[in-house]
């Protein structure tokens, strides 16, 4: 599917004053030309100025790409960034989310938090006046898997029918990437010990989104999940508020660490993919993470592309 780059202003005017919480949350359409933007901003082709916007950051969850990708997105539109650490803020001494939400709604023009429980996004969305975007939850990853894809379309061109094959924790990206994936008419492989599986609800959502005959996959065996991909993609075995359950992971993902031989089972000229931070020597192989294939710096990038587009988009900017 593809996009005239005359079109996208028209296709993503609907956006204006959303919120995104989800891949699902947007269209097939309104994804890739999403995409399109993030390209153009990305070359210097394309430049906006929100003037002097402002976008407040709720995070609950350590960060690193996350906030200072927000940060700096918002500071090349032209706007500048309010930091609302719970911990410096009424926030962390028990104010009302639904106090918090409308309160900052007369400050800000726009939210992105991270947190642990999706709810609690969804809370923010419903009290809320301004868009909301999800910087992650426990339920999904919805900006990183938009880099991701950007990521792949720049070394494979159209992404319909291309498969990538993610070998790990059914986690919040495993899900993003199937959602969005989907939308794409990216094939998703997600390739996990049993017991580790995304959830079923979500595998029902992507494959009820599916454009282009796209499939989504879950098994168990990860030769066979990476088996002619296009793209690999792995994560850590234990998420933020996991690391009690680190040694017990470690066990149930033995054969699951992205190596130079399981590397060796894709596409001859796979890309290999992580949102980091990575742990070289469980998840993935030090030399596959610093090989000719490793697309994961560029990855990283691509959240700042990305998340400039969205901004963009949800502020009206266009």
């Amino acid at each position: 599917m593809a996009v005239n780059p005359q079109g996208v202003a028209a296709v993503l005017a609907d956006l204006k004053g959303r919120d995104f919480l989800s891949c699902a949350d947007f269209t097939a359409e309104q994804t890739v030309a999403l995409l399109e933007l993030s390209r153009q901003l990305k070359s210097g082709d394309r430049r906006i100025d929100l003037g002097n916007r402002v976008l407040g950051l709720i995070f609950s969850k350590a960060s690193t790409r996350t906030r200072v990708s927000f940060q700096v997105a918002m500071a090349r539109l032209g706007g500048q960034t309010v930091d609302l650490n719970p911990q410096v803020t009424q926030l962390g001494r028990g104010e009302p989310l639904q106090d918090t939400a409308r309160v900052l709604s007369r400050f800000c023009d726009v939210i992105a938090v991270r947190t642990f429980a999706q709810q609690e996004l969804l809370d923010y969305a419903h009290w809320a006046s301004i868009p909301v975007l999800n910087a992650l939850t426990d339920l999904e990853h919805p900006c990183q898997a938009m880099a991701d894809f950007l990521t792949m379309q720049e070394d494979l061109g159209s992404l319909t029918g291309q498969t990538l094959a993610y070998v790990g924790d059914g986690n919040n990206v495993s899900h993003s990437l199937m959602l969005c994936g989907a939308l794409l008419g990216v094939n998703v492989r997600i390739g996990c010990p049993q017991g580790f599986e995304p959830l079923p609800e979500v595998i029902d959502q992507a494959r009820n989104l599916a454009v282009a005959d796209a499939r989504i996959e879950v098994m168990t065996d990860p030769v066979d999940a990476v088996r002619g991909a296009q793209a690999l993609y792995t994560d850590v075995w234990a998420s933020m508020g996991q690391e009690k359950e680190q040694s017990q992971r470690e066990a149930a993902f033995r054969g699951f660490c992205l190596n130079e031989d399981l590397l060796a089972q894709a596409d001859p000229n796979a890309i290999v993919l992580h949102c980091l931070p990575a742990h070289r020597g469980e998840e993935i192989s030090s030399g596959v993470m610093e090989g000719a294939a490793s697309r994961i710096f560029d990855q990283a990038e691509n959240r700042l592309h990305v998340q400039q587009a969205l901004l963009a988009a949800v502020l009206g900017g266009l």
